[in-house]
C-alpha cells in the first residue's frame, strides 16, 4: 500500500474560516488540486455558495476561495490508503492543526467536510477546542445527498464571514 500525504493549506492571513477535509484522493494527487474529481462538489458549492459563476480554472477557484476569506486544508499529513474511501485509511499522522490556527488568528470557526475529518481533527484539538467546529455533509460522490441538500447545509459557512 502507498503513503500518501496531504497538500499544504491554502490560507493567508485573511482567512475567517478553515474548511478541513481528510486527505487527498486519487484524482487529486493526481492533478495537484483540492476536490479535483470532477463529481466531488466542494469546488461547484462554494461558487453557488457565493453566487459566482463557476470556473473550472483552479487558480480562479483559489481565488475564490481567497476572496471569501476561506482556508482550506485536511487533517491528514500523510496515510496508506488503498483507492480513494476513508474507510481504507490506515497508519495516518495528523496535520498540526493548532499550529496553522495559532499562525493565522483571524481564523474564527472551522467547519469539516464530512465526518472523517470531523473525528479525527476531535482527536486533535479535544471536544473543548477555543474555536467552534462544524461538521458538513461530505461534498464526495461517495456521500449521496442530492446537490441541494449539501448546499442547504454547507449555507451556514455564509454566517461566520
Amino acid at each position: 500500500m502507498n503513503r500518501i500525504s496531504s497538500f499544504a493549506p491554502v490560507v493567508d492571513n485573511h482567512s475567517k474560516i478553515l474548511i478541513l477535509g481528510s486527505v487527498p484522493g486519487i484524482k487529486s494527487l493526481e492533478m495537484q488540486q483540492y476536490y479535483a474529481h470532477p463529481q466531488n462538489q466542494f469546488w461547484k458549492l462554494m461558487f453557488y455558495l457565493f453566487d459566482e459563476e463557476f470556473s473550472s480554472n483552479y487558480t480562479e477557484k483559489l481565488r475564490l476561495l481567497k476572496r471569501h476569506h476561506i482556508a482550506l486544508w485536511d487533517v491528514i499529513e500523510s496515510c496508506e490508503r488503498k483507492g480513494s474511501r476513508d474507510t481504507e485509511i490506515k497508519d495516518e499522522i495528523d496535520n498540526n492543526i493548532p499550529k496553522l490556527i495559532e499562525n493565522h488568528p483571524n481564523i474564527q470557526t472551522i467547519f469539516c467536510n464530512g465526518q472523517k475529518s470531523y473525528k479525527n481533527l476531535l482527536k486533535i484539538v479535544g471536544k473543548d477546542f477555543r474555536l467552534p467546529i462544524i461538521v458538513l455533509p461530505s461534498t464526495s460522490p461517495l456521500h449521496t445527498v442530492k446537490f441541494e441538500e449539501k448546499l442547504e447545509s454547507w449555507r451556514v459557512i455564509r454566517d461566520y464571514l
